[in-house]
């Protein structure tokens, strides 16, 4: 197991973002511990990913340090793809299980003229099905902060198993194009990261009290 991460007193404004859609039962009061138990990917390398849970329960926070596809200029022939895998731990009080309700990203983006990047991401717990992508993209020129926000209908979350240890499966993706740009002499990049180089990606909890 690479880490156990619990919130004391994390700065609340790592979970600052668009407004959380109000979910289908109050958060329970006992904290919640996240196990990070791996971590793969070329965009998160051995030791630049971390987790951290809301002091409300609300969401979880994984900061990566080292999260950037690139193309052209600089780049090697593998940097216009990175993606990252992380099976997560959520130690749940007894009485209730989760779904992810909604995601949030944010990022910087230096796209030349003609050139795209893409931004992806699924969810799903052990033992069931991947999730479809859902993607977002983007297009040149574009030189600037960027924000995406994955949301799911209440009615058709997936909930983790009622009593049942399952791991929650996260993979997110970067990819960029050079396009119609000349990539001999310019260079296009997309990174997940934020003004201190870290990126801060929210997942917002939905709660839900199991049957007895």
């Amino acid at each position: 197991m690479i880490s156990v991460l619990a919130i004391g007193s994390l700065v609340a404004s790592l979970f600052s973002g668009p407004i959380i859609i109000v979910p289908t039962e109050p958060p329970p009061a006992e904290k919640i511990v996240i196990d990070v138990v791996t971590v793969n990917g070329s965009g998160c390398p051995a030791g630049t990913a971390a987790v951290a849970v809301a002091p409300d329960n609300t969401a979880f926070t994984v900061t990566y340090s080292d999260y950037l596809a690139q193309v052209g200029v600089g780049a090697r022939p593998t940097d216009f793809r990175k993606n990252c895998q992380l099976a997560l731990q959520v130690h749940v009080p007894s009485g209730f299980t989760y779904a992810i309700l909604q995601a949030d990203y944010r990022g910087y983006a230096y796209l030349e003229d003609g050139a795209t990047a893409t931004q992806r991401a699924n969810y799903y717990f052990q033992g069931t099905s991947p999730t479809t992508y859902k993607s977002h993209p983007f297009s040149g020129p574009h030189d600037d902060n960027w924000q995406t926000t994955d949301t799911s209908d209440v009615t058709s979350l997936s909930y983790a198993p009622c009593g049942e240890l399952r791991f929650l499966n996260i993979n997110t993706e970067l990819r960029v194009n050079a396009g119609t740009s000349d990539p001999r002499t310019t260079t296009s990049f997309m990174s997940m990261d934020s003004t201190d180089a870290s990126i801060n990606t929210t997942y917002h909890f939905a709660w839900k009290k199991c049957e007895q």
